[in-house]
Parts: C-alpha cells; sequence; structure tokens
C-alpha cells in the first residue's frame, strides 16, 4: 500500500493481494480519519459481499473468485465504540463471464492493483446498532 495526502483528501494505492478494508482501515488510523467518504476501482480476485436479509436481520454473504473489475465502489468511514467504522458498497463485474454482483463490502483481495479516494470531513460521526432494525446506524450526539 502507498498513499499520500493532498489537503483533506487520500490517494491509496492498494497493491496486488493486499486486503481493502484492512488497508482503509490502516490509513484511517494513521491519518485520524475518523469522518469522510470513500470510493475507488481496480481490480479484485476474491470478493466476498453481502445482502442484508430483513428478516432474518443477516448478512446473506457470497464469496466471487476470479477476474473481476470493481465497476463502482463507495461508502463512508465513521467510528463505533472508539473504532474505525468502514460502511463500503462494491459492484464487481467480467464481462466475458457476463456476471455482475454487488452488495455490502465485507472482504476484497486485490488481484492487479486498488485505486481509492478518501475524503476527510472534519468532525466525527459515531454509530450505534438499532435492534429494530438490525444495523449499526449513525448516530448523531
Amino acid at each position: 500500500m502507498e498513499y499520500r495526502r493532498f489537503g483533506n483528501d487520500y490517494v491509496v494505492v492498494i497493491r496486488k493481494g493486499e486486503e481493502i478494508l484492512q488497508v482503509l482501515s490502516e490509513v484511517c488510523k494513521k491519518e485520524e480519519i475518523l469522518l469522510g467518504t470513500v470510493s475507488g476501482i481496480g481490480a479484485v480476485g476474491e470478493v466476498t459481499l453481502g445482502v442484508f436479509d430483513t428478516g432474518k436481520f443477516a448478512y446473506e454473504s457470497r464469496t466471487y473468485k476470479g477476474d473481476l473489475e470493481i465497476a463502482s465502489c463507495s461508502g463512508n468511514i465513521s467510528t463505533m465504540d472508539g473504532e474505525t467504522y468502514l460502511h463500503i458498497h462494491m459492484v464487481v463485474g467480467n464481462a466475458e463471464k457476463e456476471i455482475c454482483c454487488a452488495g455490502h463490502l465485507n472482504r476484497g483481495v486485490i488481484s492487479l492493483t486498488g485505486e481509492f479516494f478518501l475524503h476527510k470531513i472534519n468532525g466525527e460521526v459515531d454509530r450505534e446498532y438499532s435492534a429494530e432494525v438490525g444495523l449499526n446506524l449513525i448516530k448523531f450526539s
């Protein structure tokens, strides 16, 4: 991983074999990013995406392997219980195999390169578990 800061913005290059959430969390901790946005593109060889099942109050996750382009990756950065909390959604696809998959990013391993942009917002927003919907929701103090 390599990154550079430009004011409140960061350009993060994630290398082959590195896991996306792990790298982004590391940058957030080093740079004290408590609130912000994430966007990225690149390619993954393995990715686990989840869709929330409202009946079960649980994520139904599926792992995809192969040559997959990151068509879209966006999300936000906040905190929960004093720790970095990344909430990121991703769309991956392979035109040759005619597949496209999307969902909440649980894990993604870069296969070629990942180009991610972080924008730091001055402030902090925490999260709290909501028993009503089964998710960790943004909580304004």
